[in-house]
């Protein structure tokens, strides 16, 4: 997202980039420091690297701000295509890679945390939360038919998303799943420069971890590559392997027989 085609991107969507960019360059002296307490990537990579080798085999990432929720989208890319891979730098086999899964707080606490608390213990679980909101309301009086609700009269909304998160989490950690929050002390181009920033590091620290290779894509290669023949590229594929004989070999395996349809 900082390279200049996602730059151009957000420029054309109106965001500062030049925020955004400062943000990053605040992060990259952070993740410098050689001090391991006090370089966030690093406490970050270690957190996951530590738990998924503990059995943690899903990475579920849970914005509680709408403002937040495509970062989500981003985190599923980026720990997906980095760090999922067959082979470790020594060419072993290792299939190894944590699964991202995105929540949105507080819509998802209905939809899955039943799942997550009762489920398998296999998923460590990183709040985003917002300190201060850009905007808020406030909640109005309940209403006459429902005077248990009174407690919420004159509460701001961003503390009741905020409290929402912290009920989750607490419901979490009682059912023993590890919980970890990053806290954005706005919603800016400035603090989205940081966590991008902050992100890209700790996935390259974990690679590391995993000894991998965390800037191949082999794997979605073939899929581009299947693509291009079953929409009649031609031409070799391989030496000795046309792209029509490529096309057969998808066919071979995927097309639909009719004896099994129901």
């Amino acid at each position: 997202m900082l390279s200049a085609v996602g730059l151009f991107s957000a420029a054309m969507c109106g965001i500062d980039i030049d925020s955004l960019l400062a943000g990053a360059k605040d992060m990259d002296a952070r993740v410098r420091n050689e001090d391991f307490y006090k370089n966030p990537a690093a406490v970050n990579a270690a957190i996951n690297y530590h738990f998924y080798n503990r059995g943690k085999k899903i990475s579920v990432i849970m914005p509680y701000s709408y403002h937040l929720k495509d970062l989500a989208d981003w985190y599923r890319q980026l720990w997906a295509e980095s760090l999922g891979k067959a082979n470790d730098l020594a060419g072993s086999e290792v299939h190894i890679g944590p699964t991202p899964v995105k929540a949105l707080g507080a819509t998802d606490q209905h939809s899955q945390i039943q799942l997550y608390r009762e489920g398998p213990n296999d998923k460590l679980f990183t709040f985003l939360q917002v300190q201060n909101f850009q905007q808020d309301l406030t909640i109005g009086p309940a209403h006459e038919s429902a005077p248990e609700l009174g407690f919420l009269a004159e509460k701001d909304l961003s503390s009741l998303l905020n409290n929402e998160k912290k009920a989750t989490e607490y419901a979490l950690l009682q059912s023993r799943r590890p919980c970890l929050t990053v806290l954005f002390p706005e919603v800016s181009p400035y603090t989205v420069g940081q966590f991008i920033y902050l992100f890209e590091v700790t996935t390259s620290f974990t690679a590391a971890l995993f000894n991998i290779n965390a800037y191949n894509q082999s794997a979605v290669e073939l899929i581009k590559e299947a693509t291009f023949a079953l929409m009649g590229k031609t031409g070799d594929y391989k030496p000795d392997y046309s792209y029509e004989d490529f096309t057969e070999d998808i066919r071979t395996l995927t097309e639909v027989d009719d004896k099994f349809l129901v």
